[in-house]
């Protein structure tokens, strides 16, 4: 029993130091103020989203970007409640006042498949204006430099998919720095992945790539009968097609900001939505990333109930915990000094004793359980 949890951990040890490693690869980009010219089609899909519009229609107004080289396109999908008058009234009372005007328009999603989400983008593309598609969320807060920094990018680059950098609102709440912790987390190994050369995650929250790119790879057909997945899936078509121009923006002026989830019943249905696209994977190295991490996780709950019942000593126990401890506390520290976030990591041990518990909870459930997602009920 020892052997296999030295084993496991070893393994684990040596694919989060390569993640540091690779997060170290790639250097921080500035912009360096090139000519704005890079035309660009901003897609936002919302379905009830009326509490997190207006922030969201605050900050496209505020950004710092020729308002005739971009559009915006809302896709709303079959919202219950005020968000499209939120977007109509928002803009025009938000542009009076700022003296811009934004091409923005609302189309209705057009459902074909089992996925809202792509078949919202989808739509959008079809009637995207410009050569450059960027996808945000309803629920996000843009920074100023956000569209700067991908001009200056594709300028110096010549990409087709750029993945670029979200974190979490901070609200002070445990819960909240729980989740912006594991964030943390998620984009040091996304980053550490593009760095390694073997890109396997990406947020849809902050994502643009040529919309010639996305017909090419015919879109999302393949994986339209999972919910979930426009981001990742898309990220796995076009990385085996132009492995060479599939790059991560880690910009701190191209930083989007999001919502985390109110609830811990929210965040189980948040993770059980993203633990349900896990086994469609096309993307080996991402498959066993996930395997070695739910591995390490569980290794730690049964050393725990072994330790405990003397099946194996406690210094034995304590020896496994203080390398995941140490290991990860590096990557959440790396992510943290790049998203301005160190103050949080005074929360790190409290969070660290809890997730284990949690993503093996979220493992198991999603083996048989389906999930709500915007009011409707998707099954496994």
């Amino acid at each position: 029993m020892i052997l296999i949890f030295t084993i496991i951990t070893i393994i684990y040890l040596i694919l989060i130091g390569s993640f540091v490693f690779g997060f170290n690869k790639i250097p921080e980009y500035k912009p360096q103020n090139l000519a704005k010219q890079t035309k660009f089609s901003i897609l936002i899909p919302f379905r009830n989203e009326a509490d997190n519009l207006q922030k969201l229609i605050d900050s496209i107004i505020k950004l710092d970007y020729p308002s005739e080289l971009f559009e915006v396109i809302f896709i709303d999908d079959a919202s219950e409640d005020s968000s499209v008058e939120i977007i109509k009234s928002g803009f025009v009372i938000t542009q009076s006042e700022h003296g811009v005007q934004i091409n923005f328009k609302i189309i209705s999603n057009q459902r074909l498949t089992n996925s809202p989400k792509k078949d919202a983008i989808t739509s959008a593309i079809q009637k995207a204006q410009y050569d450059w598609i960027i996808t945000t969320d309803a629920d996000c807060q843009l920074p100023k430099l956000w569209l700067d920094s991908f001009n200056d990018f594709i300028q110096n680059h010549s990409p087709r998919f750029i993945a670029a950098p979200v974190i979490y609102d901070d609200n002070s709440s445990f819960l909240n720095r729980f989740q912006i912790l594991d964030m943390l987390s998620l984009q040091g190994a996304t980053i550490g992945g593009f760095g390694l050369k073997k890109p396997f995650l990406c947020n849809g929250a902050n994502l643009a790539y040529k919309k010639e790119t996305f017909i090419e790879v015919n879109g999302f057909n393949g994986n339209t009968n999972i919910a979930s997945g426009d981001d990742i899936f898309l990220l796995e078509k076009i990385v085996k097609t132009y492995p060479k121009q599939t790059h991560y923006l880690k910009c701190k002026k191209a930083i989007v900001t999001t919502q985390p989830q109110p609830t811990w019943n929210d965040l189980k249905a948040q993770r059980l939505r993203w633990a349900a696209k896990t086994t469609a994977y096309n993307n080996w190295f991402g498959k066993l990333t996930g395997l070695i991490v739910l591995l390490m996780n569980a290794s730690v709950l049964v050393g725990l109930i072994f330790s405990l019942l003397k099946i194996i000593s406690f210094k034995s126990f304590f020896y496994v915990l203080f390398i995941k401890f140490s290991i990860d506390f590096y990557l959440i520290y790396k992510s943290a000094v790049f998203f301005n976030q160190k103050h949080l990591l005074i929360t790190y041990i409290f969070g660290f004793v809890l997730y284990p518990f949690f993503s093996v909870y979220i493992a198991v459930l999603s083996g048989f359980k389906g999930y709500k997602w915007k009011g409707r009920h998707f099954k496994k």
